[in-house]
């Protein structure tokens, strides 16, 4: 029997913080599967997935909340089985505004499609110096979604985001 445990880690950036992260997990007989990580304005953001015997994981909680400089907090998962629908890869650039994430969320809330990774970012306009919002994400949505009817809601959200939809049958 496995437990499964996500793991979220974050504290002042430093070498050798995912080592110190790892080298508990490991020395608690548990396997690390999966893991996104990020530096952000000097801090560690991470989010990690481990399996681990059930005698281990209480062991291994404990030993993850010693860890310096660093706070990490557990969840126990159970493993479901895949979320099935289309997925969609969605790209969008605009001019950067207060409430952009929370419209676009809000669009897709409203076509019943489910976030399952976001990356943001801004960057200075080639010519203008405006600053631009990117949004990356991967989606999954029911069989019926209407994907053309979807980029059109979310285009029309403001004159100048640009929107691209791609959807990939072949990840179902």
């Amino acid at each position: 029997m496995t437990t499964y445990l996500i793991l979220t880690a974050i504290g002042d950036d430093r070498p050798g913080l995912v080592g110190e992260l790892a080298a508990a997990i490991s020395a608690h007989g548990g396997n690390w599967l999966e893991s996104s990580m990020s530096h952000l304005s000097g801090k560690f953001a991470g989010i990690v997935k481990v399996a681990v015997t059930p005698d281990q994981a209480e062991e291994l909680k404990a030993a993850l909340a010693k860890l310096s400089g660093l706070k990490v907090t557990s969840e126990s998962s159970t493993v479901a089985e895949a979320a099935k629908g289309r997925r969609l890869k969605l790209s969008l650039v605009g001019h950067d505004r207060i409430g952009i994430v929370r419209e676009v969320s809000q669009v897709l809330a409203r076509h019943a499609v489910n976030v399952e990774e976001l990356t943001t970012r801004t960057s200075s306009a080639p010519m203008s110096a405006e600053i631009l919002f990117h949004a990356d994400a991967e989606l999954l949505a029911g069989a019926e979604l209407d994907a053309r009817a979807l980029a059109a809601e979310l285009e029309r959200i403001s004159d100048d985001l640009m929107v691209d939809i791609a959807l990939d049958e072949a990840l179902k």
